[in-house]
């Protein structure tokens, strides 16, 4: 909202600095986000054109003589309205403009003496467009000052604009009387409220128009008046002064001030033709289905029933407090007007420009609620002001549909004990009763504490607690006395599981995957898509849900996180490697249901691109376990992998996650998506998975001794020896790890191949195993070697039957 401080002086003395207004109007809740002075043009000063001649060598340019208040200089100039005798604004050779013709509206170019067609011009007769001011470059701004020629523009032009940031819930201050009642209360300074008064004539309004509300519930009151014999035309230089102001564009007299008034109470306004409706019938209801409308932007719009429609017997002529139809607009040929000044349901009219796609300063006031009373101090505001400028007859009175009266909420109790204990201290009567008045609440003694009238321009204020944020935010905050907190202020208590949810957050992100977040609630159909492990727990339903498609609480993640696998795959050909951590619920029956945390990840897609050392490959198990073995060792801790079965992993390509170092804990599970599951998700590619429970993993953090993380630097040599063994199929490559570790000089056994197939017995399979030996106090003899892997062999033939390939 842009606050023009010499229109708002019309209402208000101004007896601080900006600087200090802005400052209070923040304290008092109206933030204001910057300070913006126009008058900073160097070298534009008053002109006074002294005569008009046509260039020597274009038809279309002229030379124009200029008095600058010292001596008369030619300027070359090509616009269409200047004339002898204007009083203008005359920029000199070094001014700094608007570039008017570059697509950058910030773009500024500096001003340097040139010949034009021949012509030398000793500077520039400028625009609106070319000061800054408005889009406006048809013609040069045609000043209405009796400044003496040579007067800075600043001291004619120039002004201080307060731009303010406002809270949702103050439409008020949409206007700059609004602005001006809170100046007055912060400063101590006496409101002065424009006039409301004008002549009007019979025949009485009523008997030229009517109007009909059909649909109340969406417009609780309509009001009108008639204007006859007006004459449509250019605005008079200080309405269009104080339009531009605002940073809105001067269109004609009628318009402008619906426009006008519209920033100076924050009513929306609207204009129709008399004559174009017909009957001078107006009639507010609800759009047809299919129904259309051209709107003022020569745009077709498509309606549907819950829009709300002005309309006269024939058709609609208006979008209620969005935009009017072109078929009544005010155009040149306009001698009668009828005025609207209406409230209307802001839920609705939200909606209707939400869905139209048009968003006006009119939806930005009416959908925050307005109240009714204001519709008609604005009516008669705009009425005279519209006799000023456009001459013409008001008839009597007005035209007042009002199904909504007396159906607003008129008065607020507030107690004392209420005031003393929300705000923490206590204010005398006087203060409280004089605060309340000063911002134009009618105030009343009402047993012990007091009833306040709410105006008709705050409709945010409903309860006991909106009036005593009134008087706390205009006494002032600062003034409320700090009183520390009594008693022991309450100690740090810590919280391991959260800490151990962002060590694997962190761990997860460094694995190369992306944590995204989903609803907590679903549905038993999409829930359903994926099969839940034997022994679930029963659904928690909602008794309220927001929709059908969040009326139970998930009981895993599997679901949510292919969803999301699916929606990437479809816009993404890289790899795809998402995880989530968050809560899971199921119901035993009676009580609470148990909620646990659960983390879960998936990848699919390309794992690795195809190089001259690769080739391509498909995301599968061991990605995933890979990631769940990064985390691991992040905690400190090394995992077991188990075959298991599962009801949505592929089998053989499934495993359960225990930690021995933690009491064989169960973690959860890793494994392969079922072809069939990633169908129903139309998921074209395999997916790999792991889901992990955080209470799980938070014993494996507390079951890790200091003495488990360090490991000493060894400064001996370690040494490497490989064995290919043959043993059955059955036999795991972790069983044949697990024994080799045992040995105390083993620090480390991998398997690096595995191979079944042609020249091996029947139900065999070959392993290779890269054993490395070292030793914390010595350099091993190949003797030592020997004896440990001997040792190794001897184990793994006496508990799996391993024996050394041939």
């Amino acid at each position: 909202m842009k606050v023009p401080l010499s229109w708002l002086k019309d209402y208000v003395d101004i007896t601080v600095s900006p600087e200090e207004l802005a400052h209070r109007l923040t304290m008092a809740g109206t933030e204001v986000e910057k300070i913006e002075r126009t008058a900073d043009w160097d070298n534009v000063v008053v002109g006074h054109v002294r005569a008009v001649n046509p260039h020597p060598n274009a038809d279309r340019l002229t030379l124009v003589t200029v008095f600058n208040g010292e001596e008369e200089v030619e300027v070359v100039c090509g616009a269409p309205n200047v004339a002898e005798g204007q009083t203008i604004a005359y920029a000199s050779v070094g001014a700094v403009l608007r570039d008017a013709y570059s697509d950058d509206p910030e773009a500024t170019r500096r001003l340097k003496k040139s010949k034009i067609r021949g012509v030398e011009s000793q500077g520039m007769v400028c625009s609106e467009k070319e000061l800054g001011l408005s889009d406006e470059h048809e013609g040069i701004l045609e000043l209405q000052t009796e400044a003496a020629p040579g007067t800075p523009l600043g001291e004619v032009l120039g002004d201080t604009v307060l731009e303010a940031e406002l809270t949702p819930n103050r439409p008020d201050c949409l206007g700059l009387v609004g602005i001006a009642r809170e100046v007055a209360v912060l400063t101590g300074q006496e409101l002065r409220l424009p006039p409301l008064d004008y002549s009007d004539e019979a025949p009485e309004a009523g008997s030229l128009a009517s109007v009909r509300i059909d649909d109340p519930d969406l417009c609780p009151r309509y009001t009108g008046a008639v204007i006859r014999g007006v004459k449509i035309g250019p605005s008079p230089a200080w309405l269009a002064d104080r339009i531009r102001a605002i940073g809105e564009r001067p269109i004609n007299n009628i318009v402008d001030v619906t426009n006008y008034v519209m920033f100076e109470l924050g009513q929306p306004l609207h204009a129709f033709d008399y004559d174009r409706v017909k009957d001078h019938e107006v009639i507010v209801r609800r759009a047809k289905p299919g129904e259309k409308i051209v709107t003022l932007d020569g745009e077709e719009r498509k309606l549907d029933e819950e829009m709300l429609l002005i309309a006269d017997p024939e058709k609609g002529i208006g979008l209620a407090g969005v935009m009017g139809g072109a078929n009544s607009e005010i155009d040149g040929a306009t001698t009668n007007v009828f005025l609207e000044s209406a409230t209307f349901n802001g839920s609705n009219n939200r909606r209707t420009s939400s869905v139209l796609g048009l968003r006006s300063q009119a939806t930005i006031r009416f959908e925050k609620g307005l109240r009714s009373g204001l519709s008609e101090v604005a009516l008669r505001r705009a009425t005279r002001l519209i006799l000023e400028v456009a001459g013409g007859t008001a008839a009597e009175g007005i035209i007042d549909a009002h199904p909504g009266k007396d159906a607003e909420q008129q008065t607020v109790s507030l107690s004392r004990e209420k005031l003393d204990r929300v705000i923490g201290t206590s204010f005398a009567d006087e203060k409280v009763t004089s605060t309340l008045s000063a911002l134009g609440f009618e105030v009343s003694s009402a047993g012990d504490g007091w009833e306040a009238q709410i105006p008709f321009w705050r409709p945010d204020v409903t309860i006991p607690e909106d009036l005593i944020e009134e008087i706390a935010r205009i006494v002032g905050y600062d003034e409320i006395p700090v009183t520390p907190p009594a008693g022991r202020v309450p100690s740090w208590q810590p919280r391991p599981e959260i800490g151990v949810r962002h060590r694997v957050s962190d761990a997860l992100v460094r694995a190369g995957m992306q944590e995204i977040i989903s609803y907590s609630a679903t549905n038993e159909t999409n829930e359903q898509r994926v099969p839940l492990q034997n022994g679930a727990l029963e659904s928690v339903r909602l008794m309220n849900p927001i929709s059908t498609d969040h009326a139970v609480m998930r009981r895993s993640l599997r679901e949510s996180l292919l969803n999301a696998v699916e929606r990437n795959l479809r816009t993404w050909r890289g790899p795809v490697a998402l995880f989530e951590a968050g809560h899971v619920f199921g119901s035993a029956g009676e009580g609470l249901p148990d909620e646990k945390v659960m983390v879960a990840g998936a990848f699919a897609g390309l794992s690795a691109e195809a190089s001259w050392t690769t080739q391509a490959k498909q995301a599968d198990f061991y990605d995933a376990k890979g990631a769940v073995e990064q985390l691991l060792a992040e905690l400190h801790a090394e995992g077991e992998f188990t075959a298991a079965e599962d009801p949505a992993l592929v089998p053989g390509r499934t495993a359960v996650i225990t930690v021995p170092l933690a009491g064989g804990v169960q973690l959860g599970v890793v494994g392969e998506v079922r072809p069939e599951v990633l169908e129903v998700f139309d998921i074209e590619v395999p997916v790999a998975m792991f889901e992990l429970e955080l209470d799980a993993l938070l014993s494996v953090t507390k079951a890790v001794a200091p003495a488990d993380i360090y490991s000493p630097i060894v400064r001996y040599q370690d040494s490497e020896r490989d064995l290919a063994l043959l043993v059955d199929r059955s036999v795991t490559a972790a069983e044949i790890v697990a024994i080799a570790r045992k040995n105390r000089l083993v620090t480390s056994a991998t398997v690096f191949d595995v191979f079944e197939g042609k020249g091996l017995p029947e139900g065999k399979k070959s392993l290779a195993v890269r054993i490395v030996y070292q030793s914390p106090n010595r350099t091993l003899t190949a003797d030592e070697l020997t004896k440990s892997e001997s040792a190794i062999l001897r184990a793994l033939e006496q508990q799996l039957g391993a024996t050394l390939r041939g």
